[in-house]
C-alpha cells in the first residue's frame, strides 16, 4: 500500500445542507480530498486545531488517552478505502514489544484523534487517485482586500426622506411596549 501524506486544509459548511466537509490537502501536490463529516466531529477537529481546551476529556481525547494509558502510541491515521462513496480509516497504534495494530474508524473520528495526538495523516494512493480533485485553473486566488471609497457623496436632499422617517418615529412608545412584556 502506497500512502500519500495530507494535512487538514480546512473545514467548511455546505450552504445548501449545513453539513460539514473536511478538505485534506496533499502535502506534495496541489490536490485535495473532500470528505463529508458530522457536525460534532467537525467541531472536535476545529476545537483542537484552534487550541481550545475542555475542562474534561472529550470523546476523541478519551480515545487518545485510553490508547496511551494502555501502553500504546498512536503513530498515524490512514484514510484506507473508499467503497460505495463511503470513506474508511484506520488508526495506527504501536504497542509494547513492537506489536502494531490498526483500529477501524470513521475518517472524521480518526482525524479528530490525529490532531490530538499530533500524528501524520495519510491517504491510500488508490483512494487519492479515485477521489481527489485538482484546483480549477480558472479559479484565481482571492483578491487582496481593497479599501472601498465612495464614488460620490449623496446629497442631503436625497436623504431627506430617510431623515423625515427617522424623525417621525416615536421612540417613547417603543420603551413603553418593552416594559409591558
Amino acid at each position: 500500500m502506497s500512502l500519500v501524506e495530507v494535512s487538514i486544509d480546512s473545514i467548511r459548511v455546505s450552504l445548501m445542507t449545513q453539513h460539514r466537509l473536511v478538505i485534506l490537502k496533499d502535502v506534495q501536490l496541489e490536490r485535495y480530498l473532500t470528505i463529508w463529516i458530522g457536525v460534532c466531529e467537525a467541531d472536535a477537529i476545529t476545537w483542537e486545531l484552534q487550541e481550545h481546551t475542555s475542562p474534561r476529556p472529550l470523546t476523541h481525547d478519551l480515545i487518545k488517552n485510553a490508547i496511551r494509558d494502555m501502553g500504546g502510541t498512536i503513530s498515524s491515521i490512514v484514510i484506507s478505502d473508499l467503497k460505495d462513496d463511503i470513506f474508511y480509516a484506520r488508526i495506527m497504534v504501536d504497542l509494547a514489544g513492537g506489536r502494531k495494530i490498526e483500529v477501524d474508524s470513521r475518517p472524521s473520528d480518526a482525524l479528530a484523534v490525529a490532531v490530538r495526538a499530533k500524528v501524520p495523516i495519510y491517504v491510500d494512493d488508490t483512494v487519492m487517485e479515485r477521489a481527489a480533485s485538482l484546483p480549477d485553473p480558472e479559479v484565481r486566488e482571492e483578491p487582496e482586500e481593497k479599501e472601498v471609497k465612495p464614488t460620490s457623496e449623496v446629497p442631503d436632499d436625497k436623504l431627506s426622506v430617510f431623515k423625515d422617517f427617522l424623525d417621525s418615529l416615536d421612540l417613547d412608545d417603543l420603551d413603553d411596549s418593552n416594559q409591558e412584556h
